[in-house]
């Protein structure tokens, strides 16, 4: 209720008060006397008289119901005014504050609290695969989770904190701390990692989410509510990005790393429609004849002004941020064109995204890729990682199943990395095998690695399949794997990977690409290795 309708019910209020006592002062003006001198003479009243008390007795009645009346709807409306306003100042379902509130009421605990010279601390969390939670189970039970997260916030706060609901799965907390102390903010932040971490029962739905929390002090430069979210929410991620279920304190290297994140990002949005980057491309030799097998394709990024970025760089940002299905197409398209000049027995292996796996439409996208460039479809190899199966087996068999029907070949990557190998191999047509280089690399000198490569490739042999080492570094490495028994190797012991000139003049000195197709100076040059015999 507005000020305005607070003023207009209380006049009523009075008016209606007013009306009572006037009615009740005429009745003791007017009958009065007359009735106290007939009780003492006993002398009926007469009609005109009582009709006036009676009149008189109706008026003070009436009056002092309207006056009930009109008490009773003030209150009813004042309790209705307090409960918007609750309303407007908390969170509907947790009954911490509001995103408004709390910046309101943050804002004057920091100017309080930074003219007596105290330290106040920024927690600020949210809940780790949260979406998961409501998409699994249900929105009850995901409201069920954030109340209980609520719960326990409010549990670890300190006195006089200040805790709140900032939307969707994000909650904070700020409260003043002992200067030299940030071990008792340290204190509440692993309280609620270490509570929230755990398995939870809610409503009979076992829930296990954990929380991500960034956690950012006051000082100079950062004494406003709004400096203290930006550091903490940069600490957040950085919680998250290290593998969540844990918590940060903001530093200035979390804010650089944020600027390059986002200047890398800016530049990927610019480059890939003008072509900025490229195919590069690494061998892959027949451990037994040393003969050149084919190319698996890699991105680099021409930059204008900082050169050759490595994929390190910017494939997490492009997967991260969706750009990673249009870079992919583009580099593919690159690649298809060059790779379709080859002799015909070189081969081209790609290695796509989980999220590209993810995509119904994705075998439709290579197939007209491959018809728009003329690229054999027989002479691509896709390359699946087993992280990508597990995200979503249901479309990956597919997408597979319609790959393999255009006589595209499909290859496991990072062979032994995953939690079912064996079940995957099972459950799709793979033609290779590709063990990760993590295990090829401390061949010979890990007994363990020496153990898993020499099972994969019983395993593989037994099953028909042929298998690729990555990672082959040095001499003595492959040699190990020629023991065992793999069938290819990919590595910088047989050269690191090549841009699309190196190549040409590479296939061309084997009499595997035709001079013509070689760019001017490549082809003088091979011209020349050719007439030096």
């Amino acid at each position: 209720m507005s000020v305005s309708g607070q003023q207009v019910w209380v006049r009523r209020d009075v008016a209606a008060g007013a009306i009572t006592l006037a009615g009740a002062m005429l009745l003791v003006a007017t009958a009065g006397p007359a009735m106290f001198t007939a009780m003492r003479g006993f002398v009926p009243l007469d009609g005109t008289l009582a009709v006036s008390v009676i009149l008189n007795v109706a008026l003070v009645l009436f009056s002092w119901r309207l006056h009930v009346g009109l008490r009773q709807e003030t209150g009813r409306r004042k309790a209705a005014e307090e409960r918007i306003g609750q309303l407007t100042r908390e969170d509907a379902l947790t009954g911490l504050s509001n995103r408004q509130t709390f910046l309101e009421d943050t804002a004057r605990l920091l100017r309080k609290n930074s003219k007596r010279g105290r330290k106040t601390a920024l927690l600020l969390l949210d809940l780790d695969h949260f979406k998961t939670v409501n998409e699994v189970n249900s929105h009850a039970i995901g409201d069920a989770t954030l109340q209980l997260t609520a719960d326990r916030i409010e549990a670890a706060a300190p006195a006089g904190a200040l805790a709140a609901r900032l939307g969707a799965d994000e909650f904070a907390l700020l409260f003043t701390y002992e200067d030299g102390r940030p071990d008792l903010v340290d204190a509440v932040a692993e309280r609620l990692v270490a509570e929230l971490g755990q398995r939870l029962d809610i409503a009979g739905a076992m829930i296990h989410t954990g929380a991500s929390i960034g956690l950012a002090r006051s000082e100079a430069g950062c004494d406003t509510i709004e400096q203290l979210l930006r550091r903490a929410d940069i600490a957040m991620y950085a919680s998250k990005n290290a593998g969540r279920n844990r918590y940060h304190w903001f530093d200035e290297s979390m804010e650089r790393e944020l600027n390059m994140r986002n200047a890398i990002e800016s530049g990927m949005r610019e480059g890939i429609p003008l072509g900025q980057f490229v195919p590069y491309y690494e061998q892959q030799i027949d451990l037994a004849s040393g003969k050149l097998h084919g190319f698996e394709m890699l991105a680099r990024w021409e930059h204008p002004t900082r050169g050759i970025i490595p994929p390190d760089i910017f494939i997490p940002i492009a997967e991260e941020t969706g750009m990673i299905a249009d870079l992919s197409m583009s580099v593919m398209r690159q690649a298809f064109e060059e790779a379709k000049n080859w002799d015909s027995s070189l081969t081209l292996s790609v290695n796509i995204a989980p999220s590209q796996l993810r995509d119904p439409w994705f075998a439709h996208k290579i197939v007209k890729l491959l018809v728009e460039t003329g690229f054999p479809a027989n002479r691509l190899e896709i390359e699946i990682t087993e992280s990508a199966l597990a995200e979503n087996m249901g479309v990956a068999q597919s997408v597979v199943g319609s790959l393999k029907n255009q006589g595209i070949r499909l290859a496991l990557d990072d062979f032994g990395t995953g939690y079912s190998s064996l079940s995957n191999l099972r459950a799709l047509p793979f033609d290779r095998v590709k063990i990760d280089r993590s295990f090829v690399t401390s061949l010979g000198s890990d007994a363990e690695s020496t153990a898993v490569v020499n099972a994969i490739t019983r395993l593989s042999d037994s099953l028909g399949l042929p298998v690729t080492a990555e990672g082959v570094e040095t001499p003595e490495i492959e040699a190990k794997l020629k023991t065992l028994g793999c069938y290819q190797g990919q590595g910088w012991h047989f050269g690191k990977p090549m841009d699309v000139g190196q190549v040409r003049v590479l296939l061309a000195e084997r009499n595997l690409l035709p001079v013509k197709h070689l760019a001017a100076p490549a082809g003088e040059r091979i011209r020349e290795l050719r007439k030096a015999g």
